[in-house]
């Protein structure tokens, strides 16, 4: 077998019917991702490789300075060529890594280069890649047509106007719905008073609403809930250590809330309890406008004091966590659904010894109102690899049903990983085959095409309320 041959990873004679006949020629939603808004809607035409494939992209920036490349290569003011050849000197060192598979994949899928990217190769494919850019409308929308996209979910701040996506919906060339996920992070770092102050500025002018009290501040977060149902947004998205619990009272909350307004610093303990009231509040109007939850959990965020105070957030320095998550993500889910207002949850755990705690975690709370109705996330960020996925694959069909699994996302800022699916598929429909191979399950092709369709496109069409507006 040649490498990323049409056949890659598809090691039986069922896995190459599922793959080709079935997974390949499904549409993709793309349900968590943190593409700009601002580059869709300006249908943003790339005039480099090193533009397109290395701005913002914190994997490639890891593997980068791992491999002893200079920041002024990565983040720093290194013209986009010379940043091109130092990720193309880096590409070998990333052998059995997944963006070894995932470079290629791009190269092939977007610039129809079959090279193998290295320092000697370098020259050549920046030059086939610039012509191509250069002669075909190598723009936001050609990425998602070329990819068959049907949604993108973006993540924004509740303070956010929105204006970006408000033009993608009024374009009719974009053939993509690309929808908002309301993401009130920022909302609860009381960690940071002078930030977090600075932010219920923003929040209240955003919400014409003074953000003077606790009752206020929800009140101003309310508005932004339905400012973003309005403009089609159908999923909030938070991101924890572990599940914040349990939840303070509405007064301890108003004191906690002139506390960190005055710039006082707040106990962590505090700050959870603070946090974890929030939620519960956030997950019950979702549940009143149908909206999906999903809580991301287990990061250990910005590590690294030197990167952070030079580049920021989000600039490679976060790793996977290992705080509990079974005791207050139960406690959490339970008080929602004892009230009988526990929303569409979708789980994702960041550290893979929790794959057994959420694989059973999600069957808890399943009502029977819909298939699936609390789902355990596809593997995330370090878990979006072949073992990751391929743990969490077996995790869930061990412990729950995976024929409701509603699939892959990108979780990326990057334009090019949209082949990040295909990697999935790939794996998926290998996973089966060999399990049909070795006895396991029935060489039942229409079993298990609607499984593999299903999975890969058709649970997440049934999920997601996107089509209701």
């Amino acid at each position: 077998m040649n490498f990323l041959d049409e056949n890659f990873l598809l090691c039986t004679e069922t896995a190459r019917s599922l793959y080709h006949q079935v997974a390949k020629k499904l549409p993709i939603i793309d349900y968590h991702s943190h593409l700009p808004p601002a580059d869709i809607a300006a249908n943003r035409r790339f005039s480099d490789l090193a533009s397109l494939w290395l701005e913002g992209d914190h994997y490639k920036w890891r593997a980068m300075r791992a491999n002893g490349i200079p920041e002024h290569y990565i983040t720093g003011n290194a013209n986009p060529y010379e940043k091109f050849l130092a990720w193309a000197k880096t590409v070998p060192a990333t052998i059995r890594n997944p963006l070894y598979h995932w470079t290629h994949l791009e190269l092939r899928r977007f610039f129809q280069i079959h090279d193998i990217l290295n320092e000697s190769s370098a020259p050549i494919i920046w030059e086939k890649a610039s012509n191509f850019l250069q002669n075909n409308d190598f723009n936001v929308q050609y990425i998602l047509n070329l990819m068959d996209v049907n949604v993108i979910c973006t993540t924004d701040d509740p303070a956010d106007g929105l204006e970006h996506h408000a033009e993608i919906a009024a374009n009719p060339a974009c053939k993509t719905k690309v929808l908002p996920t309301f993401r009130p992070d920022k909302a609860l770092q009381l960690s940071h008073p002078q930030l977090w102050n600075e932010y219920l500025e923003r929040l209240s002018q955003a919400a014409c609403s003074p953000c003077n009290s606790f009752e206020n501040f929800l009140e101003a977060l309310h508005k932004r809930h339905e400012f973003f149902h309005v403009r089609g947004c159908r999923l909030s998205d938070h991101s924890f250590p572990n599940c914040p619990w349990p939840p303070c009272s509405p007064l301890e909350a108003e004191s906690l809330f002139h506390q960190a307004r005055k710039g006082f610093t707040i106990p962590p303990s505090d700050q959870n309890r603070f946090a974890a009231l929030v939620l519960q509040h956030i997950a019950r109007w979702n549940y009143k406008r149908g909206w999906i939850l999903q809580l991301h959990l287990g990061a250990l965020r910005n590590t690294n004091t030197r990167l952070l105070r030079s580049f920021g957030p989000d600039a490679g320095s976060d790793s996977i966590g290992d705080w509990p998550q079974a005791e207050n993500l139960a406690a959490f889910l339970d008080s929602l659904d004892s009230e009988g207002s526990l929303p569409k949850t979708i789980l994702y755990n960041l550290n893979p010894s929790d794959n057994y705690v959420f694989a059973t975690m999600i069957g808890n709370f399943q009502d029977g109102s819909h298939p699936g109705k609390i789902q355990w996330g596809s593997a995330w960020w370090f878990l979006d690899q072949l073992e990751g996925m391929r743990w969490q694959i077996n995790a869930l069909s061990n412990l729950g049903l995976l024929s409701h699994f509603v699939g892959m996302l990108t979780d990326s800022r990057s334009f090019l990983s949209f082949p990040r699916h295909e990697y999935f598929r790939r794996l998926l429909c290998r996973i089966i085959g060999t399990d049909v191979e070795n006895g396991l399950i029935p060489n039942d092709m229409d079993l298990l095409s609607n499984l593999i369709r299903n999975i890969c496109y058709q649970n997440a069409r049934n999920y997601f309320p996107f089509w209701d507006q």
